[in-house]
């Protein structure tokens, strides 16, 4: 068994043990996730299952989320799990400024992870530093935040700001909420997080442990094929007498026009020459006759010459 799993990450639990449970169930040894999840945030978490926990690092970064900030209101963690620093009432807010506010949040922008996180200063990972009582500064971190939408707007003692944010790998939603609530003055932590897209995968297909748990006892469960969740990259399709080169671990050499990949285009000629690498690459899906995924390879250009070196080969052919 090899392949993806969409799942809904349930309120209270961490990756960690999503991961666990999918292996119980499934009884793998080789499963992994692709991006963490808080305990209190629920959503998709992209699980890989046997050899396609080798793929998990070419998967797609960018995520999104359902996020809801409260303002007036400062904690720890940055969110509802941790222990409050200041509560104060909020009036007279009004959601033109907060949208306004918002503005300064989407772009690449400098962000401060925050304390109770897996960040690693000085060889440790933050939320221990934070655990034991060390303090210790935070470096800021350049992220990319794409879009922020607002959802609705509640008013209150403590207003609530219901957002969808799209961002790309290592943003804090924790975090914008926190410094939100630092340019309104009013302070601000995230109340509920929801993530919606992951690596190229929707809530809306998705699956709860209950429902993996029915499909495995019904024997209806099948992994998402490995090349699915690597459709951002172009793809190439090898003759017979390349794929098994390829397979073998050895570099192609390519006379084709490698620049626009598209699917079931066919390369060959390989050879035993090893130019050196340039900084003109680009990954690839890579499959064999009949639409056989093979792995992932890197393309070299090179001025003239185009190289073809493989970087997970994934499934062999018979020889």
């Amino acid at each position: 068994m090899q392949g993806f799993l969409n799942l809904n990450k349930p309120f209270g639990i961490t990756s960690h043990d999503c991961v666990a449970k999918v292996r119980r169930l499934l009884r793998l040894k080789r499963v992994g996730h692709g991006g963490t999840l808080d305990p209190a945030a629920t959503g998709v978490l992209p699980i890989a299952v046997g050899k396609a926990t080798r793929l998990l690092q070419y998967l797609r970064t960018d995520k999104a989320y359902r996020a809801t900030i409260r303002l007036g209101v400062t904690t720890t963690t940055d969110d509802l799990e941790g222990e409050i620093i200041t509560s104060r009432s909020v009036t007279g807010l009004s959601l033109d400024r907060v949208k306004a506010a918002l503005g300064q949040f989407e772009g690449i922008i400098q962000q401060v992870p925050p304390i109770y996180s897996a960040i690693q200063v000085q060889g440790k990972r933050l939320y221990d530093l934070a655990r034991a009582g060390e303090t210790v500064e935070v470096p800021a971190r350049t992220v990319e935040v794409y879009r922020i939408e607002v959802l609705d707007w509640r008013l209150g003692e403590f207003p609530e700001l219901d957002v969808a944010i799209a961002c790309g790998s290592g943003t804090y939603i924790r975090a914008i909420a926190r410094d939100l609530g630092v340019v309104l003055q009013t302070g601000g932590t995230l109340a509920a997080l929801e993530r919606t897209l992951s690596s190229g995968f929707n809530l809306s297909d998705s699956v709860t442990f209950d429902q993996l748990e029915t499909q495995i006892d019904q024997g209806t469960f099948h992994p998402i094929p490995p090349d699915q969740g690597l459709k951002h990259l172009a793809s190439v399709t090898l003759s017979a007498k390349d794929a098994q080169v390829w397979c073998n671990g050895q570099r192609l050499f390519c006379h084709d026009e490698m620049g626009n990949k598209t699917e079931n285009q066919t390369i060959s000629q390989s050879a035993p020459t090893n130019p050196p690498p340039t900084p003109a690459k680009i990954l690839l899906r890579i499959y064999g006759e009949g639409e056989r995924f093979l792995g992932i390879g890197q393309l070299i250009e090179q001025q003239d010459r185009k190289m073809l070196i493989p970087q997970i080969v994934f499934d062999s052919l018979p020889s």
